[in-house]
This record gives structure tokens, sequence and C-alpha cells, in this order.
């Protein structure tokens, strides 16, 4: 079986691989095919990969290219990783908005808009060239705003592309812990968009333990999203909400947590990145450790503004895991490529499952997954306090999808001005001046 990586050069490919190790049963990833645009973070990778490899009889062929139409054909599985514009683009996107006092978070608010005006019109391209080379392949998307690019994929590809983030897979498998429940049997009634869900149930053996979560704020504020919102605004909700929610709940306490730090994370990453780049490509330095040691200062410092703005403190040795979303893409292909049944939180289009959207909407739910792709399930409704910030939020990606299509400037204004966390008009059309002053990709906007 074949899987292609777009964006094969991305930092988090060598996740993906270590997986497909892991993975020794008939009907596995036996080829693995690298596309990205840049030959030299393309060689960097190959390397760790490489040495990843070393000893594993049975890992899979690893080739590289830079021809898009070349990785696709002939392929089963597509895993979509893309970064249009770079780490640089998202440094970009938080400084115009942190100047006019707005999050400038990479798939939150403006950043997320910026982003999505850049990448929906090449997620399009790529879905396009998929149909066409690949119509057998099944596309797996993790490229951010994850839910809005999904969606605009599925213009073209319909159910056979789904969306991934380990978000709510973390928060379950946290929530489960702490209860003393193992993950593997635990149900998760999680419902919501990419990045802005919540868990309203958690049922073990058909029995929902989440009330004796709630009960208890100490056990609340025993893992990584009860510390960051606290167990009495927990309890006020009387559901767990997604990490992201943090920028939206505490959005004041962010952005001046976020204007003040001496570099933003998309700068930090940036840099961090470049450094790793570079001595991966040295042959004389192992890149496998290069790439590890860069991994988990990555991890120690994710969403380290929202902890302490919110007073939560470092992470702790177990929220640093592994096995998110390079866990949840093997267990998809899986359960497609070999009929085995699964229940996995995806990113599809919701079909009635949210009756305050429609069905052609791209929501992030539980879902049954089998070889005819993946099935919302019926879950808890959105808690009345969700309804107008889901509702909202949609209509954002949708009007970042007419810009999109239409190069329509006013629709870009529109997408900025109808955030909840961009509070007026005014700043919306400085937001999209500011944008399209650094970011040439947005120039097809008239």
């Amino acid at each position: 079986m074949k899987l292609t990586i777009l964006g094969g050069g991305g930092f988090r490919v060598p996740l993906v691989y270590g997986a497909l190790l892991g993975d020794h049963a008939e009907g596995r990833v036996t080829h693995v095919t690298l596309y990205d645009e840049d030959p030299a973070r393309l060689h960097a990778v190959a390397r760790v990969l490489a040495e990843q490899a070393a000893g594993v009889p049975d890992a899979p062929a690893v080739a590289v290219t830079t021809d898009l139409d070349d990785a696709l054909r002939g392929t089963d599985f597509v895993f979509s990783a893309i970064r249009v514009g770079g780490l640089a683009g998202r440094a970009a996107d938080e400084r115009v908005a942190l100047a006019e006092g707005v999050l400038g978070q990479e798939t939150v608010g403006a950043g997320g808009i910026a982003y999505g005006l850049r990448t929906v019109p090449v997620a399009r391209a790529v879905a396009a060239r998929v149909a066409e080379l690949a119509p057998q392949a099944w596309v797996i998307n993790f490229t951010n705003p994850a839910g809005l690019v999904t969606e605009a994929m599925a213009e073209v590809l319909g159910d056979r592309v789904i969306g991934i983030c380990d978000s709510p897979v973390g928060l379950g498998r946290r929530i489960a812990r702490v209860l003393g429940a193992r993950p593997d049997r635990a149900f998760v009634d999680y419902v919501g968009l990419n990045h802005l869900g919540w868990v309203s149930g958690l049922r073990v053996d058909g029995r929902d333990e989440l009330p004796r979560l709630l009960a208890d704020p100490a056990l609340i504020e025993s893992f990584e999203e009860g510390r960051l919102f606290g167990a009495d605004w927990i309890r006020s909700l009387g559901a767990v909400p997604n990490e992201y929610l943090h920028y939206y709940y505490f959005n004041r306490e962010t952005v001046r947590a976020y204007q003040e730090v001496a570099q933003t994370r998309g700068a930090f990453l940036h840099d961090q990145q470049a450094r790793f780049y570079a001595e991966a490509g040295r042959p004389e330095v192992s890149a496998w450790d290069a790439w590890d040691r860069t991994r988990a200062e990555r991890e120690a410092t994710y969403m380290a503004e929202n902890r302490e703005s919110a007073g939560a403190g470092e992470r702790a040795a177990e929220d640093l895991e592994s096995g998110g979303y390079e866990q949840v893409a093997l267990a998809l292909m899986r359960a497609i490529a070999r009929d085995e049944r699964t229940t996995l939180i995806l990113n599809v289009r919701g079909r009635g499952t949210l009756p305050v959207l429609d069905a052609e909407a791209v929501i992030e739910v539980p879902c049954l997954v089998d070889a005819n792709g993946a099935h919302p399930v019926a879950v808890s409704p959105l808690p009345d306090h969700a309804v107008g910030l889901v509702s909202a939020v949609k209509a954002v990606e949708r009007a970042v999808l007419a810009a999109a299509a239409g190069g329509s400037r006013a629709d870009a204004v529109k997408a900025f001005a109808l955030h909840p966390l961009v509070d007026s008009v005014g700043v919306a059309r400085r937001l999209l001046d500011g944008y399209t002053a650094v970011h040439p990709g947005l120039a097809y906007l008239r």
C-alpha cells in the first residue's frame, strides 16, 4: 500500500513514519512518497527517516519528489500537511493581528482567517489533482485550519477527504486517565468544529463518568485543560472545552500575554526549525538526534503563553506523551484499508449530526470508520452556550470559502468582521490591508 505525504519536508513527518514502522500487519503501508517544494527540507527529513528505519527489516521504502503529479500517481492514501507561506507566513500572521490588538494564532481568529485565505486556493487545486490522478485514493487532511481546509477539499473529493486533529484525542485520553479508565475502552462524547469543541460525556461500558469528574475540583485541575481553564469555569460549562477555547474564554488575557512575549510562537518555530534543517542537512550530524531534541523543545513550549496567562505552570510529563495525530492517521488508514471498524474523532461533513448547521458543513465529532469511510455517530447536542459560537465561526469559514472561490475582497473583510475575536469592521479592513501587504499569495483578492 502506498502513502503520499504532501508537505513531506515538514517537521512532523517522522512522527507519521514512526507510527508506520510499528505496523507489521498484512495490508500495511509499504511505500511512502514525500512531496515538498523545498528539496533541502526533503533531504533533511529523508535523513531522519533513514535513521529511524535502521534495523527495521520491513520498513516502508521512502521516495522523495518535488513533482506533485508524480507523487500522486498510483497512491492509495494522501496525507496532506502543507503550510502555505511557511513559518515565516505564520509569524507575519501573528504580527499583523497583534498590531491591531487581536489574536494572531494560526487557526483561531484573524491569524486563522489569513492562513485560510492563503491555503484554501492551494488545497482546492491539490484536491483537483488527486481527483484526476488518484481518484481511488483517500485524503487525510491535517493542513490547518483543518476543518475549513477539509470542507474546501470536500467540494471536489466528497467524503473521500477526512480531516484529523490530535487535540480531541489528547483531551479524551487525559480525561480517561484521571478517571481511571482505559482510553481505548472509553467513548468520548465530543462535538463542535475543529479547535472549537467540547467533551460533554465520557462513557465506559455504557456509564457516563464525566459527572464524577465535574463533581471534583481537585480531579479537574489534575490534568492540563483543567489547570488551563480552572475548575470553576469547567463546572459552570458542564463540559470540558478543547484547549483552543482558551483563546475565546480568556481572550484579553491571552492577547496581552502574546503582546508581551519577546517572540511569538510562529517566530519561535521559524527560528527553531531553521536551525534544525541546517543541522540535519550536514552529513556528520545525526539527523534523528537533531530532530528529537527539537521536537522535545517544541512540545514543552506548546501554548506556553496561554498557560502563563492562566497560571497553569509547565506541561506535565504525561501531557508530553506521543500518540497524537500520527496514531489517528494510522488508525484511520487501517480501518479503511482493512475494514477494521473503529471509532475516531474526525472532521467530516456532518450530514445532520448538528441540527444548527447544514448537512455539508464539516464538523468535528466521533465517527465510525470502515472500508467505506468515516460516518459521524450520534452525539449529545451542542450545549446552549456553544450554539452561537459554533454558528458564528462556521459563518466565518463559509465567508473564507466564498472569498477564495471568487477572489472577493468584500467576502474576506466579511470573514474577519464576523469572527467573535475581531470586534470591528474597521479592524477587519485594516487586517486585510495588513495581510495583503505581507502576503503576495493574497493578491487574488480584489
